[in-house]
């Protein structure tokens, strides 16, 4: 015996499927995906990160996710325009690694505050090897000549 919702939704599905609203959907006909594989726990949050394409470094304990920015901070600020805005960015790194420091939660893994002196002195070099670079680039390219655009006498704005 159904209840009365019960009914009324079955005969909504029922009505659907006479219309044909089922018929040629994305997907109609394959395996749910992940069927074939082993159970996973977790398998949710991975087809989660997938499926909004966030990236699974999220997923790291907070020291783990501290070492790797530490490890990513040249490429992070070679784009920098500035050394106070290296500066600015160790600074709050460091400010996220002393506060994981003081009380510390999950692994114990080393990880150690970045030196803002030395992250400026590689920015400066880094700058200045891409600066040579693209002098170098520069001079081996023949250089182009502007021409200026000849205009007919009947052109509406040509010069007087």
């Amino acid at each position: 015996m159904t209840t009365g919702w019960e009914a009324a939704v079955e005969a909504q599905i029922r009505s659907a499927q006479e219309r044909g609203e089922f018929d040629n959907l994305p997907g109609a006909g394959k395996p749910i995906p992940g069927r074939d594989l082993p159970y996973d726990e977790s398998w949710w949050i991975k087809s989660f990160l997938e499926r909004e394409q966030l990236p699974t470094d999220l997923l790291l304990p907070t020291p783990l996710q501290l070492r790797r920015r530490v490890e990513r901070v040249p490429d992070e600020v070679r784009d920098l325009p500035t050394e106070e805005s290296v500066r600015a960015y160790v600074a709050d790194l460091n400010a996220q690694i002393v506060a994981w420091l003081r009380t510390p939660v999950g692994p114990r893994v080393m990880v150690r505050p970045v030196s803002a002196d030395d992250t400026v002195r590689r920015w400066r070099a880094d700058r200045e090897q891409a600066m040579a670079d693209r002098i170098t680039t520069a001079g081996d390219a023949a250089p182009v000549v502007a021409r200026r655009e000849r205009r007919r006498w009947w052109s509406p704005w040509r010069r007087r």
